[in-house]
């Protein structure tokens, strides 16, 4: 009894020191979560994924917990890669992925509205801001992104430049800047430090350009993570 009873004790020593650690580490380990997230992107797997439904519940979307992000990673095959951004200056990469849902959302940026493409009218996308610094999403938004920077944005085909002109924080019921438009634009949304307002980035298209033909800076920032195939034109 007395060595069943020392096992026991042991036991739940050991579980309470594992959750400790998760919860020291909880943003460390989600960040390792989603930083290795490197889906494959090519222009085969864009043109397939594009036709394919997603959801666009906004509602539904949740805040980004430790629980949400292993279970995203759990189910990543149900992400529908489309595309990539990049803005070298602040050194975010991400995939673009069709829909807003938390899976999504967890692990890329997500499109705003099903009639959007690059290069045409308002093309928004969405994603997390995890404060505190950090590195991964949209968060170096909100902390370095600035006017004049350059975003990038790529289908494997082509590459689309625009410069960023303007920097606004706006409320969370501010739906209409996903309304499309017609000067051509990408608007980028994501959670203010309190995650009740919004902070809106959006930029204006200079030019596109074959991939092969982009600039080296856009070609190297696009190429670092998740490219593994593109198609020429």
């Amino acid at each position: 009894m007395h060595r069943k009873l020392n096992w026991l004790r042991w036991t739940v020593a050991v579980i309470l020191f594992v959750v400790g650690l998760a919860l020291i580490f909880n943003q460390q380990i989600k960040s390792a979560l989603v930083d290795s997230y490197r889906p494959t992107v090519t222009r085969q797997a864009v043109v397939k994924n594009q036709k394919k439904k997603a959801s666009y519940d906004f509602d539904s979307v949740q805040d980004l917990s430790l629980q949400s992000v292993a279970a995203a990673r759990a189910k990543k095959q149900d992400i529908n890669v489309i595309g990539e951004i990049a803005i070298p200056d602040i050194d975010m990469v991400l995939p673009i992925a069709k829909g807003v849902d938390n899976t999504t959302l967890a692990l890329a940026a997500g499109t705003m509205r099903e009639d959007m493409q690059m290069g045409k009218g308002n093309y928004a996308l969405a994603g997390h801001n995890m404060a505190n610094g950090s590195k991964i999403l949209f968060s170096p938004l909100y902390y370095h992104a600035q006017k004049g920077q350059m975003i990038y944005l790529t289908d494997m085909k082509r590459v689309y430049e625009y410069r960023i002109y303007q920097r606004k924080f706006i409320k969370a019921t501010d739906v209409q800047v996903v309304n499309d438009t017609k000067n051509t634009i990408v608007t980028l949304i994501t959670c203010d430090d309190t995650g009740k307002g919004r902070l809106m980035i959006r930029g204006k298209l200079v030019r596109s350009e074959k991939f092969s033909q982009a600039p080296q800076k856009a070609q190297k920032a696009l190429s670092s993570k998740y490219t593994t195939g593109r198609d020429q034109e």
